[in-house]
C-alpha cells in the first residue's frame, strides 16, 4: 500500500511546517501524549478544529522538559498563543497507582514507555512557555486543566492546591469538551483580539485582579465560593465549595463562579448547553488520518491507540453521576450523540484501514447503553439540578429507550465489511433491570439485551456493581446490589436459550468513601457465592472534581456535611483490596485470622470453608 504524505498529519517537526510552505504558526499545541490522528485523542481533535476554522496549526508532542527546552522553541513562536494539555489523562493518575508506586508503562507513548511526560504536566509545560516566551499567552484545556480549574485536593502531594491556572501561570483555561469555547477563542483571536479580552466566552476560566470589575454578559448572574485560603483553614468549607460547582457544572443555564485567591478573583464562566448532534459530527467527521504520527514506527505500537483503533465512540457524557468519577465533571451529564450517518460513515472508514480483519472492538462511549437518551421533557431538565439522572431512582423524565442503539447495532452488523462488532464499554446494568427502571414501557430492553448477548459480547461482558454493601452503594450513587442479581438471573436465562457461555465480569472498587473492612469481607462472600473469581478489581483512588475526593480529604459528604468513615493508611487499603482475592493461597491464613479478630467467623466459612472450635479452626 502506498504510504500517505507526511502532510496529512498536522506537523510536528520545522521541516512538515515548511513542507506546507508556511513561514509562522498561528498556534502551537503542547502535549503530553504522542500525537495520534484519531477522533478519541483530544490533541488531534483540537488541532483539526483550528484547522477546520483556517489556523496554522503545528504540535509539540511529548516535549523534554529536561534538557536546554530545545523541544518548546523548534516550531518557533506562535501567532495567537500556545495550547497546552496533559494529555488524555491527568497527568498523575497516569504516573501513579491508588497506592501511590510508579507505573512502569504510559499507555499513550509508543512502545507503552514510561518517563515521557513530567508530573503535573500542564503546570510544568505552561511555565516553561512562560519562561521563553513571556509575551506569548498560554492556554490551557484537556482533563488535568478541567479538573483541576478550582481549589482542589491532591491525593499524591496530599494537600489542597489552587487552581490550575494559579499554578501554571496560563492565560486562560477551557474546561470539559473544548470544542464549543474553543471555535469561539480563535473567532475572537482572528478578529484582533487578544486572549485576555475575551472573558465573555462560555466554559473558559480566567485570573484577574480582585479589585477589577467583573466583566458584565448578558444576564449571567455570579455565586461566589470560598476562598482558596479559607479552604486551607476550614475542610467544610471546601466540602460547601463542591456542592456549588458541581451543580452549576450540571445546569442547562448555570452561574458564572469566583473564588478568591490571594489578591486575585479565579472566575468560571458557565458552560455551553450540551452539543447538538450537528456539532458532535462535525467534530468527529474532520479529515482525520485515524493513525498515529509515522515518526513514531520505529518506536513500537501506542497501547491507548491499539485499544480503540477498530472502535466507534457513539456518544459523549454520563447521567450517572457516580461519585468516584470524573466523565460528567468533564463531558456532562447530559448526553451528546452522534448521528447514525456520522457512525455509519466512521465504521465505512474503518472498513478500509488495510489491517483491519472484520472486527469492531466498540461500539460504545462512556456508557456503552446511554446513546440518545435524554429527557421526554427538556424544560424539566432545564430547571433540574441533580447530579444523576438515575440515582437514588432513575428520572421518570427520562427516556431510556434502547431502541436506537439496537437499530444502529443491526446496521453496522449488516455492513458487509463488518464480521463481527463487540461492545467494549461498559454497560450501565441497572438501565436493564426492570425493577429499578420503571421506564421500559414497550419492552425494548429486553430486545437490546438478547442483540447485545447474542451478537456483541466478545467472549465476556463487563458490567460495573461497583459494590455489595447498600451503604457504601448510596454514597457511590449506585444502586442496591440487588439490582445486580436481576441484572444477572436474565442475562444467563438469555444465554441459556442461546445456548451461550459468556460470562459477567463484575467491576468493584475497594476502599472507597463509606466501605468498612467488614463490608469487603461481605462483598468478597457475596461474589463468591455468586461464582465469581474477581480479576478486574481496583483500589480507590481520589481523583479531583469527584464527590469521592471531596469525601476523602474533608470527612464529610459536600452535599449534607455529615461525617463519612474513610479508608486512608496504606494498611487500611491494602487490608481491603486483599479481600478480592480470598481464593489465593498467601491470602487465606491472613483472612481467617483477621476475620477472627473482626468477630466475623461466619464470613470465614462463607470465604475459606473454615468452622471455629474450641481446639481452632477446621475445614
Amino acid at each position: 500500500m502506498q504510504e500517505r504524505p507526511i502532510t496529512d498529519w498536522l506537523p510536528l517537526t520545522k521541516k512538515e511546517v515548511e513542507k506546507r510552505g508556511w513561514d509562522e504558526l498561528d498556534v502551537i499545541l503542547i502535549s503530553g501524549d504522542a500525537y495520534v490522528d484519531h477522533p478519541a485523542f483530544g490533541t488531534a481533535v483540537i488541532g483539526r478544529i483550528m484547522e477546520s476554522e483556517g489556523l496554522k496549526v503545528g504540535i509539540v508532542a511529548q516535549p523534554n522538559w529536561q534538557d536546554d527546552l530545545r523541544d518548546f522553541k523548534k516550531l518557533g513562536k506562535p501567532k495567537y498563543f500556545f495550547g497546552v494539555t496533559a494529555g488524555c489523562m491527568d497527568s498523575m493518575v497516569n504516573h501513579y497507582t491508588a497506592n501511590k508506586r510508579l507505573r512502569s508503562n504510559d499507555s499513550y507513548t509508543p512502545g507503552g514507555e514510561a518517563g515521557f511526560r513530567p508530573d503535573y504536566a500542564t503546570t510544568v509545560y505552561s511555565k516553561i512557555l512562560k519562561e521563553i516566551y513571556p509575551d506569548v499567552p498560554v492556554l490551557i484545556g484537556g482533563i488535568e486543566a478541567s479538573l483541576r480549574r478550582v481549589t482542589h485536593y491532591d491525593y499524591w502531594a496530599d494537600k489542597l492546591f489552587p487552581s490550575i491556572l494559579v499554578d501554571s501561570q496560563a492565560d486562560m483555561l477551557v474546561y470539559g469538551m473544548g470544542e464549543q469555547p474553543l471555535r469561539e477563542i480563535i473567532r475572537g483571536v482572528k478578529s484582533g483580539k487578544a486572549l485576555a479580552e475575551l472573558t465573555d466566552i462560555n466554559q473558559v476560566a480566567f485570573v484577574q485582579k480582585q479589585s477589577e470589575p467583573l466583566p458584565v454578559v448578558g444576564d449571567w448572574e455570579t455565586v461566589e465560593l470560598a476562598s482558596h485560603e479559607v479552604c486551607l483553614q476550614d475542610k467544610i468549607k471546601y466540602a460547601s465549595n463542591f456542592k456549588i460547582v458541581e451543580v452549576e457544572s450540571n445546569k442547562w443555564q448555570a452561574n458564572r463562579i469566583t473564588q478568591a485567591v490571594g489578591e486575585d478573583l479565579l472566575v468560571i464562566n458557565p458552560p455551553f448547553k450540551t452539543m447538538e448532534e450537528a456539532e458532535m459530527d462535525k467534530s468527529f467527521d474532520l479529515p482525520y488520518t485515524r493513525l498515529p504520527h509515522p515518526k513514531y514506527k520505529k518506536r513500537g505500537p501506542i497501547p491507548a491507540y491499539e485499544m480503540i483503533k477498530f472502535s466507534v465512540n457513539m456518544h459523549r457524557g454520563c447521567f450517572g453521576g457516580c461519585s468516584f468519577c470524573t466523565i460528567s465533571a468533564h463531558q456532562g451529564k447530559f448526553i451528546a450523540s452522534r448521528s447514525e450517518k456520522s457512525i455509519m460513515k466512521e465504521v465505512d472508514q474503518i472498513t478500509k484501514q488495510p489491517d483491519f480483519k472484520g472486527y469492531l472492538s466498540d461500539l460504545g462511549g462512556p456508557s456503552a447503553n446511554m446513546y440518545r437518551m435524554k429527557g421526554k421533557d427538556e424544560s424539566i431538565c432545564a430547571k433540574c439540578v441533580s447530579p444523576s439522572c438515575i440515582h437514588p431512582v432513575i428520572c421518570n423524565n427520562l427516556d431510556t429507550n434502547h431502541k436506537p442503539l439496537t437499530d444502529i447495532y443491526r446496521k453496522v452488523d449488516a455492513h458487509p465489511g463488518i464480521k463481527k462488532a463487540f461492545v467494549g464499554s461498559g454497560v450501565r446494568y441497572d438501565l436493564l433491570v426492570d425493577d429499578f427502571n420503571k421506564n421500559n414501557q414497550d419492552g425494548n430492553h429486553d430486545e437490546y439485551m438478547e442483540q447485545l448477548i447474542t451478537r456483541h459480547v466478545s467472549g465476556r461482558l463487563k458490567v460495573a456493581p461497583e459494590h455489595t454493601s447498600d451503604a457504601t452503594l448510596r454514597v457511590m450513587r449506585k444502586p442496591s446490589f440487588k439490582y445486580f442479581h436481576a441484572f444477572k438471573k436474565k442475562y444467563d436465562e438469555i444465554s441459556a436459550k442461546f445456548g451461550l457461555k459468556q460470562p459477567l465480569i463484575p467491576y468493584f472498587i475497594s476502599s472507597h468513601p463509606g466501605c468498612e473492612e467488614e463490608d469487603m469481607a461481605n462483598l468478597a462472600a457475596e461474589t463468591k457465592d455468586l461464582g465469581f473469581q474477581l480479576e478486574q478489581v481496583q483500589d480507590f483512588t481520589p481523583t479531583p472534581m469527584t464527590v469521592a475526593e471531596v469525601i476523602y480529604y474533608s470527612g464529610v459528604h459536600p452535599y449534607t456535611l455529615q461525617p463519612i468513615k474513610t479508608a486512608k493508611t496504606k494498611e487500611e487499603k491494602q487490608n481491603q483490596n486483599k479481600y478480592f482475592f480470598w481464593y489465593k493461597a498467601e491470602y487465606k491464613d491472613w483472612i481467617r485470622n483477621r476475620l477472627t479478630y473482626l468477630k466475623r467467623p461466619d464470613l470465614a466459612q462463607r470465604l475459606l470453608g473454615f468452622r471455629n472450635n474450641k481446639t481452632g479452626w477446621k475445614k
